[in-house]
């Protein structure tokens, strides 16, 4: 059976946009001999719909939507993912569904059984989950049906969550084949853990197993595509590319499949960044970035995604001088924005800087300075970045990383401003790395850039590790303490110093506040800061 899978960009709420997509995919891959078309997880709505279900017309227009889509199709059935009604008297309003739409047949719908409530999922806030699994007859064949989580139920999660096994229970009942409509969104690493998931499942029911990924960048969350085909063996009859929309049409009785090809993990992470600050923008209406170049890495990291995202015409880069900026860092900046082809203008902020300073000195008078003062300079900049989003209509990136953002050194209203902010579930180290690979052809961010120590320059002759921990071990301390929730006394036991683990510990805590007033960042690692870390601000657990 040749099978059509649609790895789609769909945008949320978009429903007759979603539907013109779904319609010309279908085409497209039926006139490439597709004897049934499978789109991904809550396609025509978009993923995560979250509380737009709620809205009154929401459910109504999904299900207007469906029906036109229905009218449109021909003989070859097309799988649709959709929201719909929940009809029983008790339970969640909604189901998270899909549709077996053709022409001169009946809706015929499944939904999905295993609803995830973790980490950036909250499902069961919203649909009832299946009661139980059938399969579907298309052409004379059984096909299994499900919807993402629904094929996570076997080894492959932190620990066994659910009851039920709907792709065993499936396979109880007799399939020729496992479809799983998807949209699961990346972290680094996610992609292979996923097919060696479907690979353990498609040995363990014994039939082929086909998955289409969702490919879209949908607020904090990446959706990175790279759908996949098995044979009943485990091995890949076809492996689509990732970040990026794919028609492609698999013979599932194509005979013994091939081996995974694993992507570079830099390559992966790039691809990600790019494609989540590309939908970012575009689908909150932005055509364009202004970034503040500090010249210093973050800031050049920043601006060079948002050229590969946007284009380099599309791309301001703003240097903001002050008297303790070296000249280094300026001819940094001037030279990344040679090499990325992007504009850049600079606004010295001394004078400003010094005026602000003046009249805040009657209320300052006899006070040392101090922080304060650094972060005016923060605060300064971020005025003026904001005064060009504000009259050019450029949307200004924030450019701070993960360990910055962890442990508060960064400036609420200053650096921090910003509508997206780029590579904050990105750690120091991370940074570096990813810039290198960057530059692992030519350089496009100068190697001064990444050579030298890092600073503010907020006073004279500062460096980050005048207050911070060297960035491999505030990294590895931050690794075990957000990502995995250890204890100050569970990562003391694995080595490090008492004194150091619990600074940083204590660091986190204290700036919940902060980074709840941060610009939404882009999930990239397997714990961001964001909708999948739920830690109360006023709160007294010292552990």
């Amino acid at each position: 059976m040749k099978i059509g899978i649609a790895q789609l960009n769909h945008v949320v709420g978009d429903l007759s946009g979603n539907a013109e997509r779904i319609l010309s995919a279908y085409r497209e891959l039926v006139g490439r001999g597709a004897e049934l078309v499978v789109t991904p997880e809550l396609s025509l709505t978009g993923y995560p719909p979250r509380d737009l279900v709620f809205k009154s017309r929401f459910v109504p227009e999904t299900l207007a939507a469906l029906g036109g889509l229905h009218a449109e199709v021909g003989e070859v059935p097309l799988l649709v993912g959709y929201v719909d009604h929940h009809t029983g008297s008790v339970g969640k309003p909604f189901r998270n569904a899909v549709a077996l739409l053709a022409a001169g047949r009946g809706i015929e719908t499944r939904s999905k059984c295993l609803l995830p409530t973790y980490d950036v999922f909250d499902e069961a806030r919203y649909f009832q989950p299946a009661e139980e699994v059938e399969p579907l007859e298309v052409g004379g064949r059984r096909i299994g049906v499900t919807i993402c989580e629904d094929v996570w139920s076997e080894d492959f999660l932190p620990s066994k969550l659910y009851v039920k096994d709907p792709p065993g229970a499936l396979a109880e009942r007799g399939i020729d084949l496992l479809l799983n409509l998807s949209a699961s969104p990346f972290h680094s690493g996610k992609p292979a853990e996923r097919y060696s998931m479907l690979a353990f499942l498609a040995r363990r029911i014994g039939c082929p197993v086909v998955y289409c990924n969702a490919v879209a960048g949908n607020d904090q969350l990446v959706f990175d595509g790279n759908s996949v085909a098995l044979g009943a063996d485990g091995g890949v009859l076809l492996q689509c590319e990732g970040f990026e929309e794919h028609l492609e049409v698999v013979d599932v009785a194509g005979g013994a499949g091939g081996e995974f090809v694993p992507a570079d993990p830099m390559g992966e992470l790039h691809g990600a960044l790019v494609l989540g600050l590309r939908d970012y923008l575009h689908k909150c209406g932005f055509r364009s970035a202004v970034v503040g170049l500090s010249g210093g890495i973050d800031s050049a990291l920043t601006a060079a995604l948002a050229a590969e995202a946007l284009g380099a015409g599309n791309v301001l880069g703003v240097t903001m001088p002050s008297q303790y900026s070296s000249a280094g860092s300026v001819d940094d900046s001037v030279a990344l924005a040679a090499h990325l082809g992007i504009r850049c203008e600079t606004v010295p902020i001394e004078g400003a800087f010094e005026r602000l300073k003046a009249s805040l000195a009657p209320l300052f008078e006899g006070r040392r300075e101090d922080v304060t003062e650094e972060n005016m300079q923060a605060r300064v900049r971020g005025l003026i970045l904001m005064s060009i989003s504000n009259k050019l209509g450029h949307m200004l990136l924030s450019t701070g990383n993960k360990s910055e953002l962890a442990v508060g050194y960064c400036t609420i209203y200053g650096d921090m401003c910003g509508g997206l902010a780029v590579i904050s579930d990105l750690p120091k180290t991370s940074v570096y790395e990813l810039s290198r690979w960057i530059n692992r052809e030519r350089e496009i961010i100068p190697w001064s850039t990444i050579d030298k120590p890092p600073s503010a320059e907020l006073r004279p002759d500062q460096r980050d590790q005048d207050t911070l921990p060297e960035y491999g071990l505030l990294d590895q301390i931050l690794e075990r303490y957000v990502e995995r929730a250890l204890s100050c006394s569970d990562i003391v036991a694995q080595g490090y110093d008492e004194e150091t683990v619990r600074w940083v510990a204590r660091r986190v805590d204290l700036n919940e506040w902060k980074r709840g007033q941060a610009a939404p960042g882009l999930r990239v690692t397997s714990k961001a800061f964001g909708a999948g870390r739920r830690i109360p601000i006023a709160q007294g657990f010292g552990g």
